[in-house]
């Protein structure tokens, strides 16, 4: 029987506390602010979700599932506002943002509930289909906004309804006599009940967090039951299994990650939220378990996660093709927010790789430099017909990219009770507490250009803790030095991290220099899509060529030898894409001469031609003319 604790020893710092001013964060914040949160309100009001609290619309019945579940993306943009409000004063954005809060006080019903389709299109349907019509995963999405807004100003209005909503929730579903034994197709509100129980101080919240979890597909199953009480066969459910909702199995049970991927990844930050708050380490060790299935068999080299269009999810282990890769952006969002919840536990550096790895790459993707486009799903080749689009029918990922742009600075420092964790590197400031004193850092730094990193400490008096700084998977040799002077001694890692344990006084320094060579990444034998090929990172930077730099090449025939990868150019082009480092060198090309009244010809291998190559990071890829893109490469 195990024994160890699942609570967290480490507390993140809030992005309140930090302040970005990196070439490569700060200017997607201000776009974000600036651009893409009043272009959200925009195409919302115009799709007519924020309309929809004002309850006076008409909808088709049965009306489409994106309608439905609409309040969603609303209260997600609200979210990301209310962040943008938080760290700067912005007069119009505060005046959306107090409109669009007292329509929703002023849509909900005497009886606490809150969801605009069911109170105006379908009242009688109200919590009869919990599989599939999201009505819980809505709630979810209004709590967090509620805390958000509460959080931004200081007014409790919002806060207050949703709590009477949650209320409501309790008192119909949960394991005491008279309640349903229900929970929502789409997880979310599981996590959303932990921040509210953290806002309010109110167990009830915790405890309804922890039923959905733990009736979640016990026997027998609630889906069942309801879609009979609807007059329909459980058998006939579209998706054939509730492995898509993660209800195949109670969450103990479960040994891979499987279904919809955004669902699987809500539902573990929720996993992840109760193991610390109960102490419990059954929960902590499915988490554990499940993330090894993921990263380990289930990941792309971006961080995007879910192959399949079909379930927006989880196929079988090493399935991961590239050019047809789903990749949704909210489930690239999904699992930062699930590893920043295991690092916290005691300070495993492979979360914070994994948080790194997909915020510039599979996350960041998802919006274009304007701030105006949007990928939902995140290939990893593409033969010229992917592109972003202004907003989507199904709007999840716009709003969801919003709000964790906005709240980025939360997943750069945490503190322990023995000192300062150092999970990622930007030019930033940031004010901590340590030990009960205040602490400022200042990261000075051109990363992910550059590996070379000076943080500088100013307590407010000479301070003694220690000082733990992440060395990121990606980094094979790195140095480090303290007011000019190498350690006394060679530092060991202790789960990816580095130790420093001295008297701090303001003003001290320590230079952190990361090697960041080019780097050839190969993937598992068992994935058959990817033998033979290579892809190209330095750094956190995943890259990827596409046709606009290599005059209408075809993509896919350009070969690269691996002993030569190291010695690709590195040049920072500060005019291109936003500032972007980029790889150029030379590779060989498949000739198409000879072939051109052939389809196939006999003992004559094809030959091939010198070509000069560049590569650019993936994340900014359909920021120019449109073209092939590419991330994996042959290699013979």
């Amino acid at each position: 029987m195990t024994t160890k604790s699942a609570r967290r020893q480490l507390t993140p710092v809030p992005f309140t506390q930090i302040t970005l001013d990196d070439p490569f964060w700060s200017p997607r914040q201000e776009t974000n602010r600036t651009v893409t949160i009043p272009h959200m309100h925009q195409m919302l009001m115009e799709t007519g979700r924020i309309p929809a609290f004002d309850l006076n619309f008409t909808r088709l019945v049965p009306s489409p599932i994106v309608e439905i579940f609409g309040d969603s993306d609303a209260a997600k943009w609200l979210e990301a506002a209310c962040y943008a409000l938080t760290t700067r004063p912005d007069p119009p954005l505060a005046a959306l943002v107090n409109e669009f809060a007292g329509k929703v006080v002023a849509a909900q019903q005497p009886d606490g509930y809150l969801n605009t389709h069911f109170i105006v299109t379908q009242p009688d349907l109200r919590w009869k289909n919990l599989r599939d019509w999201h009505e819980m995963y809505c709630a979810g999405h209004l709590i967090e906004a509620a805390i958000a807004h509460h959080q931004a100003t200081g007014d409790p209005k919002l806060l207050n309804a949703l709590c009477r909503y949650a209320d409501h929730i309790d008192t119909h579903f949960g394991s005491e006599p008279g309640k349903r034994r229900g929970y929502d197709g789409h997880p979310e509100i599981e996590l959303a009940l932990v921040r509210l129980y953290h806002a309010t101080g109110e167990r009830r919240y915790l405890k309804l967090a922890q039923y959905m979890v733990e009736e979640r597909g016990q026997s027998p199953n609630y889906f069942d039951i309801e879609a009979r009480e609807r007059g329909e066969d459980p058998a006939h459910f579209w998706a054939k299994t509730y492995e898509y909702c993660q209800a195949h199995a109670p969450i103990r049970q479960q040994d891979k990650v499987v279904g919809h991927a955004v669902r699987a990844m809500y539902l573990l930050a929720g996993v992840a939220d109760l193991a610390h708050e109960l102490d419990d380490p059954t929960l902590l060790e499915t988490c554990e378990r499940l993330w090894d299935n993921l990263v380990h068999r289930r990941m792309y080299l971006t961080g995007g996660i879910g192959p399949s269009r079909r379930n927006e999810g989880f196929t079988t282990d090493y399935d991961l093709p590239d050019e047809s890769a789903y990749a949704e952006t909210c489930a690239a969002i999904a699992l930062i927010l699930w590893n920043h919840r295991l690092l916290q536990v005691n300070g495993d550096g492979k979360y914070a790789d994994i948080i790194e790895q997909t915020l510039y790459n599979g996350f960041i993707s998802g919006v274009s430099l304007d701030g105006k486009h949007f990928f939902y799903d995140n290939p990893l080749a593409s033969a010229g017909d992917h592109h972003r689009v202004p907003w989507f029918a199904c709007p999840c990922c716009p709003p969801n990219l919003g709000r964790l742009l906005a709240s980025l600075g939360n997943y750069f420092y945490s503190t322990s009770a023995d000192g300062i964790w150092t999970h990622l590197y930007a030019q930033s400031s940031a004010r901590v507490q340590v030990q009960g004193q205040d602490v400022e850092v200042r990261q000075v730094t051109n990363y992910p250009w550059d590996g070379a990193i000076r943080l500088e400490l100013r307590p407010a008096q000479p301070q003694t803790f220690t000082l733990h700084l992440r060395i990121p998977g990606w980094c094979d040799e790195w140095q480090v030095r303290v007011n000019g002077a190498p350690l006394a001694e060679d530092p060991a890692l202790t789960k990816g991290y580095l130790a420093i344990h001295r008297t701090w006084g303001p003003g001290d320094q320590v230079e952190l220099t990361l090697a960041m060579p080019v780097q050839s990444v190969w993937a598992h034998p068992a994935v058959r899509q990817m033998q033979g090929r290579l892809a190209l990172q330095r750094g956190p930077i995943v890259y990827c060529m596409e046709s606009v730099d290599h005059n209408g090449l075809g993509l896919d025939r350009i070969s690269l030898d691996p002993a030569a990868v190291e010695q690709l150019t590195i040049e920072h082009r500060p005019d291109l894409l936003g500032g972007v480092t980029v790889l150029c060198g030379a590779a060989a090309l498949i000739q198409a001469a000879g072939w051109e009244d052939a389809l196939y010809r006999r003992n004559r291998p094809p030959t091939t031609q010198p070509v000069d190559v560049t590569a650019i990071p993936y994340c900014v890829w359909d920021n120019r003319a449109p073209g092939e893109m590419r991330v994996w490469f042959r290699t013979g």
